[in-house]
């Protein structure tokens, strides 16, 4: 009898940073290390934890990359001054733009894909001219150098109008502003979004989607969609890498050990 996808399916175990983490950002938010306080060296967070000095660092770095802690040259790693304010509570509790770009991307291709694929086969002429319609705006929008992302978010809200099931727009519309990282007036918008060459990588990706969608082509309407939204998530997974390993340098410059 052959396996089903349950039966093959592992859950992830956290990664040991992870949990390192996850601890350490408790304590900031219960107050229990006080802003501007320095943490811990490495060699004792090593101890409480039970964990390598690697693992150390990764977590670190994460935290770093949120913007919870700030290593000093010479000095060791430090509680950062906004940890208490709104901002801090936020940063600890969502992480920075980039990750909250990653775990909505996730959520996209769970979704989106599909959509694509359903579009193809039941659009009709209407909402297969609003689909072109929000591509076309890009296409403005990007050449007068405007904002691009209200179009963007309008193609993609298009094709799961296109499904005729209102729940592919539901949980786009749940998603809202942050569903859209190119839209640089969103406060979920990142650094990485502002280049022309970006955007123009995006609208070729739209491109083979719409042509897809208006072949009537459901396969290659889906692989288009995953290829889009997984180009995406690499983008950002490999600025966020980026930015962890800027940290870890700079954790370990910190160092005093």
């Amino acid at each position: 009898m052959s396996a089903t996808s349950t039966d093959l399916r592992v859950e992830r175990k956290p990664k040991l940073s992870e949990n390192v983490v996850t601890a350490i950002r408790k304590q900031l938010l219960a107050g229990e290390i006080p802003p501007g306080q320095k943490l811990p060296t490495e060699g004792q967070l090593t101890e409480t934890f039970g964990v390598s000095r690697t693992v150390i660092r990764e977590a670190l770095a994460k935290l770093a990359a949120d913007g919870l802690v700030e290593p000093r040259q010479g000095a060791g790693v430090f509680v950062t001054e906004h940890i208490s304010t709104t901002f801090g509570v936020l940063a600890a509790d969502m992480g920075s733009k980039d990750s909250i770009a990653l775990n909505v991307l996730e959520v996209r291709l769970a979704i989106e894909i599909e959509s694509a694929g359903l579009a193809a086969i039941r659009r009709n002429a209407a909402q297969e001219a609003a689909i072109q319609e929000a591509f076309f705006e890009f296409e403005r929008l990007l050449l007068d150098s405007q904002p691009t992302g209200p179009a963007d978010l309008a193609f993609h809200r298009a094709i799961a109008s296109a499904t005729n099931n209102p729940f592919y727009v539901e949980m786009l519309d749940v998603l809202g502003r942050r569903a859209i990282p190119c839209d640089v007036t969103s406060p979920w918008s990142t650094e990485l979004v502002q280049s022309d060459e970006y955007q123009r990588g995006l609208q070729r990706e739209h491109l083979v989607i719409l042509n897809a969608i208006s072949a009537g082509d459901a396969n290659a309407a889906r692989e288009a969609m995953r290829t889009h939204l997984s180009a995406s998530q690499q983008r950002y997974r490999e600025r966020l890498q980026a930015r962890q390993a800027y940290y870890a340098n700079s954790l370990k410059a910190a160092s005093t050990e």
